[in-house]
């Protein structure tokens, strides 16, 4: 019986060799440059449900998209101030924060600082004084619109950025209003297991809601299947509700479940900094690169709402 060999240079795909070319594009950015997009994109990361992976989400997007020549600004508005800790940026008290811009105390460029994850990559931080802020907000006029004042064009235009994330917290008070009104487009991290979808119909229904009343142009662009486990049937059917339903809207790339990505912001940084070769910080790297596909092409309103 004659054994066949397979020679170095001949051109096989292999596991082993598509992992390769993937860490490469982690390891190596500057060869593997992501597109701008036609226009600046604004997106909200809003599900009212905890533990989805919002705010690893929002940090390893934009990270990733940092990485890759594109400029990015997050805008933690979750008092719990976990994406500012997971960029390495300082959100003591008294730190220049989203509170003061959000009271219009100070302009959103003063309060954003450069984040260590990257050159490209700036975050706004969220300090504690956060958590009294829907309170405050109560009494004053046009409530829901203080951060799409703060996101002027005017002021947007002077940090040069190509992408704004807007990290809300695991509710839909009145600072997840805020971020529905000042962003055209919502990314919706949805985790990969049996509630997923529970609540998922009232985040939409106020989202229609902003719709109707504030802001005409917001819709969802973006759908993130997160903590997928393939060893469970569960999560393929998940995934397959999930994409049966929204279609196109869900991105191909779904994020694996992984201990790298829960282990990064216990040091202050992102999966792509922490372990950059592992499986979480790849697939944050190929759903970056379909986001930023999509705005280059310009074909971001897919879902028909």
């Amino acid at each position: 019986m004659t054994e066949q060999f397979v020679s170095r240079e001949t051109p096989e795909w292999t596991p082993i060799a598509e992992e390769a070319e993937r860490a490469a594009r982690v390891l190596h950015p500057d060869r593997h440059g992501m597109p701008r997009p036609v226009h600046r994109r604004v997106l909200t990361v809003a599900n009212q449900k905890g533990g989805v992976g919002k705010t690893t989400s929002t940090v390893n997007l934009a990270a990733a998209l940092a990485m890759h020549s594109v400029r990015v600004l997050v805008i933690d508005l979750d008092p719990q101030g976990n994406a500012s800790t997971a960029l390495g940026v300082e959100h003591r008290l008294g730190t220049p924060s989203v509170y003061e811009a959000l009271l219009g105390e100070i302009d959103l460029a003063d309060a954003a600082v450069a984040s260590s994850a990257s050159p490209n990559l700036l975050c706004v931080p969220a300090t504690i004084d956060l958590a009294g802020a829907e309170i405050e907000l109560v009494s004053m006029v046009a409530r829901e619109g203080r951060l799409k004042q703060a996101l002027s064009p005017e002021s947007l235009d002077a940090l040069d950025v190509d992408y704004v994330f807007i990290d809300c917290p695991p509710s839909l008070g009145l600072l997840t209003v805020n971020a529905l009104v000042a962003a055209d487009e919502v990314l919706i991290p949805i985790q990969c297991e049996y509630y997923a979808l529970e609540g998922l119909g009232q985040l939409l229904s106020n989202i229609d809601l902003v719709r109707s009343h504030l802001n005409t142009d917001l819709h969802v662009s973006t759908i993130l299947l997160t903590m997928y486990d393939g060893r469970t049937k569960l999560a393929d059917q998940v995934t397959s509700e999930v994409r049966s339903h929204f279609g196109p809207t869900a991105l191909r790339t779904v994020i694996p479940r992984s201990v790298k990505v829960s282990e990064a912001p216990g040091y202050s940084q992102t999966v792509l900094a922490y372990d950059p070769g592992s499986r979480g910080a790849m697939s944050y790297v190929d759903a970056a690169r379909e986001i930023a596909d999509r705005g280059a092409s310009g074909r971001i309103r897919i879902d028909g709402r």
